[in-house]
């Protein structure tokens, strides 16, 4: 087995994610997962227009490094790619991706499960949600 640095990207953007990264042309690649966290209509009951994302971003791009590292070595991943928004994500938006690429689906999906276990306990990101009761600066 070729030994090689997994390639890590950590992304925290504006708004919602645009379109998911496209799969590496990699024959040791033999998994390819992608998780993606998308705003739903419902919270707790009450309807929701959107979810505002904070985030102490410099903390927040460690914290996603420190555990993607972790994922990679703990799992043998291939690549690891994360992305997660900030500000306002709509109904329906999507405001989460994780891509995992890895030789076994195994390693794939349990490192996708700790990651997002662990970015959800350790990453200084919240959200608050927007109800659609809610006014907004501009709406009558």
């Amino acid at each position: 087995m070729l030994t090689r640095e997994a390639p890590i990207s950590v992304t925290i953007v504006e708004g919602p994610l645009g379109a998911p990264p496209s799969r590496p042309d990699d024959p040791g690649c033999g998994a390819w997962v992608v998780f993606e966290g998308v705003v739903r209509e419902d919270e707790g009951g009450r309807a929701v227009e959107a979810l505002d994302y904070t985030a102490y971003q410099p903390m927040a791009e460690d914290q996603l490094m420190l555990i993607a590292r972790d994922a990679v070595r703990d799992h043998g991943l291939l690549y690891l790619m994360v992305e997660h928004s900030r500000g306002v994500v709509p109904v329906g938006g999507c405001s989460f991706r994780l891509s995992i690429g890895s030789g076994h689906r195994k390693e794939a999906l349990a490192a996708m499960d700790e990651f997002i276990d662990r970015m959800k306990r350790d990453v200084p990101i919240w959200k608050r949600p927007v109800w659609r009761s809610e006014r907004r600066p501009g709406r009558e």
